[in-house]
Order: structure tokens, then sequence, then C-alpha cells
């Protein structure tokens, strides 16, 4: 089918998309049928298995277009974790249950689907409920189309290999080949029937789809799937092709981490660091970032004259500082908890590990005014910079005004911190297909996505918390770490609750007793010893921790784990593997030790 004009270019759209919508709406009619009809023992469990799965892949061939233009509908009502959540209502909070897909696939795979039969019809009403009722008011108001119709494309590719190939959206099933494979097809039919695309040359791209959906039907065994494969070969040659059709603004940078004019997941210039700080990019330059280094080092500037940012945060240490705790400026004494790396530190909605602070900026106030750290004030450090010629220098020459107050003082501290990127590894530069890494590394990238269960939550390409396709909120997770390596007895819960004591009122649930932000593991081959307690000194011990099933797997009593309590099964060679991978994430090109 074709058309000439833009009148019936929209016509074209709104079938498409209305045809998937209503074919999601009618599969769901099904499910909801098929979940009483389990409940009264008239259908099997693999037949309601079956049933989910049709569900599921209808609402993947149209959730670039959901997704896309109704974000928190989607990720709330449609397709959310299968864990408790925060709804805020002014200054307070409701703890809400998780609902949708990946609850249902959770629990219709599971084990336990047979003494969950009133659960699982709950979850497909409330599901039912909310879509119809989105579908209702979306047909008769209309549906928001947007500017730039290859953005929604691109953002469905980092989804599908982010949260869709690790297993994210499917922790049940793990049906992961099959629903990328929807998500494909929805894409290409969009682009063969949207009007829109008529001005680029799309063979390309379409060729690529096409391809990538036989591979897909040709490698559907979660464990052995090869992630490195599937990126090189085709699902970063569609982003980079899409990327070329991007003419029209949108208003995603409002809205989203992501830069979009981005060719490679492993390139630099993937996140953008403006969207994460008060800082902006036209504020940004030379001068302000090497004002920035000399605050980062001057250790005169706390209170006792004998701390700098530095003194936690050392270069030749990935910019952590080696200790289990960090010292604090009380001979003998440490602060609360261990010491993060600041590589692409920047690259985050909510710092430290309890999340109290929501700017990079206001990271470095609870630091300033902490009676354990700098001890100090904003008032005493812009009084002690204005008696230092060299830095009226050096603000007169980073800012117009020259001032020397707190905002600027933020700024330039701001402006080096976020030059501590690092993205040039070699792991990096091995998916830029610009040099060669170990077999080793390659198999534990794959079980990492895969098997170790690592990135649904180390979510790459950053490998931290920072959640995909938006990168716009930050996730933190009860992991049951215990106070010691899991072989030293004897076997104890870390008395440090985390999140639930950081004073975020909004915040102050249950869900996060224990509960800790997820860093980064770039660059964890320099930043020993891990976790938010520094109890564990070497990678093995992490992954012998993991392997077990973090606290809950060991037997301890947690409330609400997030990770999941099941063994890995991980062999000793995999968990080298799995560090092979680890350790070629190291890159700090970007540090200069004053």
């Amino acid at each position: 089918m074709s058309f000439n004009t833009v009148d019936e270019g929209i016509k074209v759209e709104k079938t498409f998309v209305e045809e998937g919508l209503l074919k999601f709406k009618i599969q769901l009619e099904n499910l909801k049928s098929d979940v009483y009809l389990y409940k009264e023992d008239k259908i099997t469990i693999g037949k309601l298995q079956s049933s989910l799965k049709d569900t599921r892949n209808s609402y993947k061939e149209i959730e670039f277009y959901i997704a896309y233009h109704y974000p928190e509908f989607s990720k709330t009502h449609l397709n959310a974790a299968p864990l408790f959540r925060i709804e805020a209502a002014g200054t307070s909070a409701y703890t809400l249950p998780p609902e949708g897909l990946q609850v249902l696939d959770e629990l219709i795979f599971s084990d336990e689907a047979d003494d969950r039969k009133d659960k699982i019809i709950e979850i497909t009403d409330f599901l039912f409920n909310n879509y119809n009722n989105f579908y209702v008011s979306t047909i008769k108001n209309g549906l928001s189309k947007g500017n730039n119709k290859t953005l929604a494309l691109r953002i469905e590719l980092i989804r599908i290999y982010t949260l869709g190939l690790t297993g994210f959206d499917t922790p049940g099933s793990l049906n992961i080949s099959e629903e990328a494979s929807f998500a494909f097809r929805g894409m290409q039919k969009y682009i063969q029937t949207e009007s829109y695309f008529k001005n680029f040359d799309t063979s390309k791209a379409e060729k690529l789809i096409s391809e990538s959906i036989i591979y897909l039907s040709k490698n559907q065994d979660f464990e052995t799937f090869d992630r490195i494969e599937f990126y090189k070969k085709y699902l970063q040659p569609i982003y980079e092709e899409l990327g070329i059709w991007d003419g029209n603004s949108d208003d995603l940078k409002e809205f989203s981490g992501w830069n979009v004019s981005n060719k490679n997941f492993f390139s630099s210039d993937f996140l953008d660091p403006y969207f994460f700080t008060i800082l902006k990019s036209s504020e940004d330059n030379n001068e302000l970032r090497n004002l920035g280094k000399e605050i980062f080092f001057d250790e005169n500037l706390s209170d006792n004259g004998k701390m700098s940012c530095a003194t936690c945060h050392l270069p030749e240490n990935g910019f952590a500082d080696g200790e289990a705790k960090s010292l604090s400026n009380a001979e003998g004494k440490t602060v609360l908890r261990n010491s993060p790396s600041l590589y692409n530190a920047v690259f985050a909605k909510r710092f430290f590990y309890d999340m109290r602070a929501f700017y990079l900026e206001q990271q470095a106030e609870h630091v300033i005014y902490n009676s354990d750290e700098f001890n100090t004030s904003y008032e005493s450090i812009i009084k002690k910079l204005k008696t230092k010629p060299d830095y009226k220098k050096a603000f007169r020459k980073a800012f117009k005004n020259g001032d020397i107050d707190k905002q600027n003082f933020s700024k330039a501290l701001s402006s080096y911190v976020s030059s501590l990127y690092s993205f040039d590894s070699d792991f990096d530069r091995f998916m830029r297909s610009e040099k060669e890494i170990s077999d080793d590394a390659k198999k534990g990238f794959n079980l990492f996505m895969g098997k170790a269960n690592c990135a649904t939550c180390h979510f790459a390409p950053h490998f931290s918390g920072l959640v995909p396709p938006f990168f716009n909120e930050n996730e933190s997770e009860v992991l049951g770490v215990t106070k010691k390596p899991i072989k030293i007895s004897p076997l104890e819960i870390d008395s440090d609750q985390g999140r639930i004591k950081s004073n975020v009122k909004k915040e102050d649930s249950w869900i996060y007793e224990n509960s800790f932000k997820t860093m980064t593991v770039r660059n964890i081959a320099l930043t020993k010893p891990y976790f938010h307690n520094g109890a564990f000194n070497t990678l093995e011990e992490v992954l012998d921790f993991y392997n077990e099933g973090g606290g809950e797997g060991l037997g301890l009593k947690i409330k609400n784990q997030t990770l999941p309590a099941d063994k890995l099964n991980l062999t000793e060679t995999e968990i080298k593997q799995i560090i092979a991978f680890l350790n070629s994430l190291t890159d700090v090109s970007k540090a200069k030790v004053k």
C-alpha cells in the first residue's frame, strides 16, 4: 500500500499504530480469559504460558511507539519490573506492589504458578483495565506523533539490547529472541508504512532488520546467545543507519540522558554529561575544568587543612581510595561507607550509596558540611579562595564576571568531575572494532549479559544502575551484603540499613531497607575493596556472593531482597571469564595525576 500525501501519511500512521494497539487489546482479552480458565483447571500451564507469550509479543510489536510516547504509563503499568515501587504524592509517598507483563512472566513461568492463581488473575485484571482505559482515551483524543519518528525506533534498539536480550524483560520465560523478533517486526512495518520514511533510502535498514529477525530465529537459547555478534553485525549498524535519518528536532533532550547524535553504544558520547548536572554545555570550558581540578586537590579548603576531594578519590586508584571505608578527618576514625570511583560518576541522577543527593553539585555539598569530612561551609571556603591571588586569576579566566561565589565554585568542581569519563577501555574499543580482546573476556561479557544475570542491574553500556533506555533514573538494590566474604564465619548481614536512612522523606519505605545504589563496574579492577562496606577484597569473593544468590540465597533473613535468591551455578571457569571481562573495562585515560 502506498500513499502520496502528508494527510494520507498521517492516516497510514494511525492505521498502523491503531492496529497494533487493538491487537494488543485483543491479546489481553484472550489472556484474561485464559487465566480464569487456568484457575478452573480447564487449560494447562503450558497453554497459559503460550497465551502470555502471544500477549507479550503483541506488545513488543508496538512497544517502540507506546514506550516512547507514553513512557511513564508503559514503565509503571504495562511492563514494570517485578519489584515494589514508590509513588510520590506531594511530600508523601505510597509503597505499591508491582504490576504488568514482567510480573506475569515471572509468575506464570515459575514453579509457584499453580499456587498463585488468584494473584495471576488480580494482576491480569489490573493490567487489562489500565490498558483498556488507556486505549479508549488515546483513540478518542488522538495519538501522540512527535517530530522525529526515528528516535522511537533508536530508543527501542537500546531497549532490546539492554533490557530485552539480558532477560530483564522476561525474568521467568527468558524468551529473549522471540520477543526481540517481534520488536524488529513492528519497527519494520512502521518504516514500511509511515510516509515520513519515504524521504529516506530505507533499503539498508530494512535488509539489516530482516537479517536480524533471521538471526534471532536461529539463536533462541538464552545462555548461548552471542550478544557480541548480534550487536556488531546487526543492531549497531541499524542503530547507526537510523541515526542518519534524524533530521527533526525533538524534546527528548529534556527527558533523557542519551545523546541522540551517538553512533555506537560503546563510544564516549553515548550519554550527555550535561543532562545530569546543573552545569550547562555552553558554560563549560578548559579554564573552568582546570579551576575545578585545582579545587579538587586543594587540602586547604577543608576545616583542618588536611583533606581534599582527592583524599578519598585518588587518581591512581581509579578515583577511589583503596580503603574498606574512607578515613575521616579525625585520626583513626572512618566515614560510614566505602569510597566509590569518580570515573563516570557524573552519569547519574542520584548520588551516594543511599542516593540522598540529587545532583553532582549537591553531592559535593554533603561532603563540605559533613563533620567527618570537610567539616566546613561554602562561606568559609569562599572566604579562603578570595585571599588567594592565583584563585582570583583562575576565576577571572573561567567566568566572565570573575565572581568567587558558591555558584561558580560548584560549576568549576562539577566541570572537572564531569570530565572523568571512561569509555575507551579495551572492551569499548573491541565493540567499536578497533582492537581484539581475549576469548575469555568475550565469553565473560556474554555471561555478564546472560547466565550470570549481572546486566539486569548493571545495565549496558555504562554497566551501572542508570536505567535504560532513557537513562534518567537510578536503581538501588537489596543484595543482602554480608559483613565479611561468605567463606568467613560467622555469616551475618551487614548492619548498614542504606537508603531507608537517607532522610529523603518521600522514600521512607520498607522496600529501601538495606538498599544501596548500583554503582558502575567500569574500572572495577582498580577500585577494590567492594560493596558499600568494603568487606570484599577480590572480585572472586564478590562473584562467589552473587553465585550463591546474595544474602537470601545464603540462608540469611532479608526483607525484600531484589537480587534473585536462586543460585547462578557459575563454574570456576565461568567466574574467571567474567573477571576477564571486568578487567577489560579498565580505562584511566582521562586521569592526569596532579
